[in-house]
């Protein structure tokens, strides 16, 4: 019997108009252009303003782009996996927010938190359904609106995180060796104290003293977060070269998350790449979490080629990480 495989039919994407720079960033906490870009790499990042909006609302620009490519109607949509975590609310599910938004009313979806492996973790879920075959067009989103959780008092992590969306197409292949080829996805929790959010859960809701006591942001040990990242990042990466005998020359593209322009140029050391092999946008947008490996697929997507070989790489709060081979499946148009 055939194999059915999940291929990417189309990507769409969104980040905010507003934009936040260094040099804006410098005169609201102790830090400069030089500062930021020597450790990280990034120049400015995305934010998202207006009152009531959340990552739905991004999430419903970059579908809409979807919709637009492929001549997709709402009713065709039979699943939405929505990668985030920072949901519109604890509940009802993001996902469902996005369906009401879009008119879409055949499909069942949920929210899925791996934090910023959300759209590897979502990406690996999705095409299950599709090679079971009873999903037919699925809709992957990573989106995440950061700014609602980092303190902008604290310098060590208001300069990594910005604002934006990223969204996929799944269906099912018509031709064999195409679309989602492997996914290796790991996780430890021991990495849970090291990137958190202290409050707003059921074992500490939210209270006046949490709010005094700033529980309610981006926790960080940069230290512990970037040994771990930049070892289990490349070795996931690694290892599915080495599990499908895919040389350097033969990957077309790694897709890593862009959360530290440093752990980035370790991993594409690490398999040895050449920077011309390796999207980075990071320096543009900062770390959008959930969004930005499709944010990159987004804005390559014109570069790509049916056949490349392609590896998304990602590593998150949990700890979580991992990586997804694809072989991409159209032309650019």
């Amino acid at each position: 019997m055939k194999k059915v495989n999940a291929v990417i039919t189309a990507v769409g994407g969104y980040a905010p108009d507003y934009i936040l720079d260094n040099q804006e960033l410098s005169r609201m906490v102790e830090t400069s252009d030089e500062w930021i870009m020597t450790r990280v790499g990034i120049k400015e990042r995305h934010i998202l303003k207006g009152e009531g909006l959340g990552p739905s609302d991004m999430a419903v620009e970059a579908v809409r782009q979807i919709f637009e490519k492929t001549g997709t109607r709402p009713e065709e949509i039979d699943l939405i996996v929505f990668a985030t975590v920072t949901p519109d609310h604890v509940f009802p599910a993001t996902a469902n927010i996005l369906a009401d938004k879009l008119d879409i009313r055949n499909a069942h979806g949920f929210d899925l938190n791996a934090g910023c492996s959300g759209f590897l973790y979502a990406l690996d879920t999705a095409s299950k359904f599709i090679e079971s075959g009873a999903k037919k067009k699925v809709l992957v989103v990573g989106a995440d609106k950061m700014s609602s959780i980092v303190d902008y008092t604290d310098r060590t992590t208001c300069v990594l995180f910005g604002d934006a969306a990223g969204a996929v197409l799944l269906e099912p292949g018509e031709e064999e060796g195409y679309g989602v080829i492997d996914s290796i996805l790991k996780s430890d929790g021991f990495g849970r104290k090291y990137l958190k959010m202290e409050a707003g859960g059921s074992i500490n809701p939210p209270s006046h003293e949490t709010i005094d006591a700033r529980q309610h942001f981006i926790y960080q040990d940069g230290r512990h977060v970037f040994k771990h990242a930049v070892s289990n990042m490349a070795d996931v990466a690694v290892e599915m070269m080495q599990k499908h005998n895919i040389s350097n020359k033969e990957l077309a593209w790694l897709v890593p998350h862009q959360a530290n322009m440093r752990i980035i140029e370790a991993t594409a050391e690490r398999m040895g790449l050449d920077k011309s092999q390796v999207m980075i946008n990071i320096q543009r947008y900062g770390n959008t979490t959930a969004a930005t490996l499709p944010l990159c697929l987004w804005e390559w997507e014109k570069q790509l080629k049916k056949g490349d070989n392609i590896i998304l790489a990602a590593f998150g709060a949990g700890f979580t990480w991992g990586a997804v081979l694809l072989r991409w499946a159209y032309q650019p148009k």
